[in-house]
């Protein structure tokens, strides 16, 4: 609890200061803790610490804590890619879904938000382009495909359309790759003004996002701290670290 504090402080610290080098207000720039592969226990005592906004990127493990956790008032956001087949599940429990990055989804998950009567808030997911291969990898659609699918967003009533997403290119300056960002917000807003969010900015890169203009940076581990993926074999007899043994940064 002690080492999980100490992280959730040391980042929000980060976070204020960051916004006021760029001459923002610390208020407008949210956190969001990713708690993918970390239990439901460490989410709770975050909760008790007075963190409300709770990052998955796998529908299964959200679905699993969501109903654990039902008890703490949290808001969930799904950051992984969506499947097509998993869209609804994660759209009825009333995450924001950070990825939305092509039209398929606009349909699966704007009925959902009509049979729900609570719209689905969604980011669009952007591709910041990168070296060969990176789309595969991250996800997102290209600068082009941006006006068509906001406009798609919003002619559904069951969505509600919150801004850009976006993670930087590995191996590329992040001011640079948020900056870009920045200009695809700007042309978004032009035609949707209520569409004014960008999240972006991770452990390792936060500081760039938020001189950039983001207004949610997704924190896993600074917050929760690293450890090794264990391969498929090990997985289910892989021991969990404790958090004293984590350093406070990290890429994610």
């Amino acid at each position: 609890m002690s080492a999980l504090a100490e992280n959730l402080r040391a980042v929000r610290a980060r976070v204020d200061a960051a916004a006021r080098a760029a001459g923002r207000d610390p208020a407008a720039v949210g956190l969001l803790a990713v708690s993918k592969t970390w239990p439901a226990d460490d989410v709770r005592a975050l909760a008790a610490l007075g963190q409300r906004d709770f990052g998955e990127n796998r529908a299964q493990e959200l679905t699993g804590k969501a109903a654990e956790l039902a008890d703490v008032d949290l808001r969930w956001h799904f950051v992984g890619q969506v499947q097509r087949n998993k869209a609804a599940a994660v759209a009825r429990l009333g995450a924001v879904v950070h990825s939305l990055d092509r039209a398929a989804l606009v349909g699966v998950l704007g009925r959902v938000g009509e049979e729900t009567g609570r719209p689905v808030e969604v980011y669009l997911q952007a591709d910041l382009g990168g070296p060969e291969g990176e789309l595969a990898a991250r996800g997102g659609a290209r600068p082009d495909e941006l006006p068509a699918l906001a406009d798609a967003v919003a002619g559904q009533p069951g969505l509600r359309l919150l801004g850009l997403m976006a993670v930087a290119p590995r191996g590329e300056d992040p001011a640079a790759a948020f900056a870009r960002l920045a200009e695809l917000s700007a042309r978004l807003r032009a035609d949707h003004p209520e569409a004014g969010g960008i999240s972006a900015g991770m452990s390792g890169d936060l500081e760039a996002a938020v001189a950039a203009g983001s207004t949610l940076v997704r924190v896993g581990t600074a917050i929760f701290g690293a450890r090794p993926l264990p391969s498929p074999s090990d997985a289910a007899h892989q021991p969990r670290e404790s958090h004293q043994s984590h350093g406070p940064l990290g890429s994610e």
